[in-house]
């Protein structure tokens, strides 16, 4: 039998027991860096399964590793999340959580049921290929500064050495059956702006015995938006038109807390700044700043403003991407390929991408005809579960192709 069928039918072999991890660690969600529970039960997993691992990274992390033939040979490095949203669940399946506003909306109880199910096929099949296979249970992707981070600061890309990464990540909008492969710029960077005016305020009716912030803000918001004249191209994402790179500058919080008749002293404003190249990234930053003092200096009012650095950008490596797709159209026939356009969302897989060659590819989860369909960061989010019938063969095969 050729390896593609035996990882076929070892995946088919444990479908069951995959979706049980996932609805078990779907029923016990917890919220980021919370996740000593859900570390413990992948502990028990892999203990099952005597595979091999440390536990304890930035708490509640968890790397395993799986030696073939030959384990210096290269290592490739799986990664799967661990934490949950602090969403109340509004579905009605009998793995909804128990644990009040804690739900797994984004998919991370997926991932790691499905690396789960790919390590014991892998484990099984370690004297079939040359190299180690590492795999990362992380905390805290949803909150900064992330947990994959954090578990690169302790070495996780380290001892043994990583050469490639691959994760993979639930697409409700996907059918079930299919995924998705881009190579280079995939998703953007993400940083916070965070901009308190201080003015003067007073009786509305008053005008020469106040300086309005609402102003300086409007001006502020307008003046970006002047500096960073942005067009929409055919796949809907925002570019630059002096560069044309991949850029977003929202503000989606204003506040001033005045009335009809009341000018308020301070004005608070909150948006988000995403691109996709870390040179342009730090210098619209430098201008946002530049910007928002010029304003503040004409209007003669003071500033307080704070520029939180996010997540990088993920870029997928050619090279890698293009093995996984081959793999995967081999494992699941052309027709369920598809090419993935850019998204301006984030992901702090993108720290991985920074420095090892990746992969981080989408596992259609949707099926119109069930009525699956909610997206991601919804409190009716679910998937598909024949999706969990792919993801643990395919990642292997994936794998394995790796380290041939």
């Amino acid at each position: 039998m050729s390896t593609i069928n035996t990882i076929k039918n070892l995946a088919n072999l444990h479908f069951k027991d995959v979706v049980e991890f996932r609805r078990h660690i779907h029923q016990n969600p917890e919220l980021s860096f919370q996740e000593f529970k859900t570390s413990e039960f992948v502990c028990s997993i892999l203990d099952k399964h005597s595979i091999s691992y440390t536990k304890g990274i930035v708490k509640t992390g968890v790397v395993a590793i799986i030696e073939g033939k030959n384990p210096t040979k290269k290592t490739i490095l799986l990664r799967a999340d661990l934490d949950a949203l602090p969403i109340e669940e509004k579905t009605t399946v009998k793995y909804i959580s128990k644990n009040s506003g804690a739900m797994h909306a984004c998919g991370h109880d997926v991932h790691t049921a499905s690396v789960l199910g790919t390590a014991i096929i892998l484990n099984e099949l370690k004297s079939e290929f040359e190299g180690t296979v590492k795999i990362m249970f992380q905390p805290g992707e949803e909150v900064l500064p992330g947990g994959a981070s954090l578990m690169i600061k302790e070495g996780v890309l380290h001892n043994p050495k990583v050469d490639a990464a691959i994760a993979q990540h639930v697409f409700p909008s996907m059918e079930v059956g299919k995924v998705g492969f881009r190579s280079e710029m995939y998703m953007a960077s993400t940083d916070e702006i965070h901009i308190t005016i201080i003015g003067k305020g007073g009786h509305a009716a008053m005008a020469g015995e106040y300086n309005n912030p609402l102003l300086v803000a409007a001006s502020i918001i307008k003046e970006i938006e002047k500096q960073f004249p942005f067009v929409i191209d055919d796949e809907g994402v925002s570019r630059n038109t002096n560069n044309n790179i991949p850029t977003v500058i929202a503000f989606g919080k204003i506040e001033g807390k005045g009335a009809t008749n009341v000018i308020p002293e301070t004005v608070y404003l909150a948006g988000t700044f995403r691109t996709m190249d870390e040179l342009w990234r730090n210098e619209v930053k430098e201008k946002i700043k530049q910007i928002s003092n010029d304003v503040c200096q004409i209007y003669k009012v003071k500033i307080d403003l704070n520029i939180i650095d996010g997540y990088p950008f993920l870029s997928n490596d050619i090279a890698v991407t293009n093995l996984c797709k081959q793999a995967a159209i081999e494992y699941l026939g052309e027709d369920n390929i598809e090419d993935l356009p850019l998204r301006m969302t984030a992901e702090d897989f993108a720290y991985i991408s920074q420095v090892v060659p990746s992969c981080f590819y989408r596992l259609g989860t949707g099926n119109k005809l069930k009525g699956i369909t909610s997206g991601v960061h919804t409190a009716t989010f679910d998937i598909d579960e024949d999706a969990l019938k792919i993801s643990t063969g395919l990642m292997a095969w994936i794998v394995f192709k790796q380290l041939l």
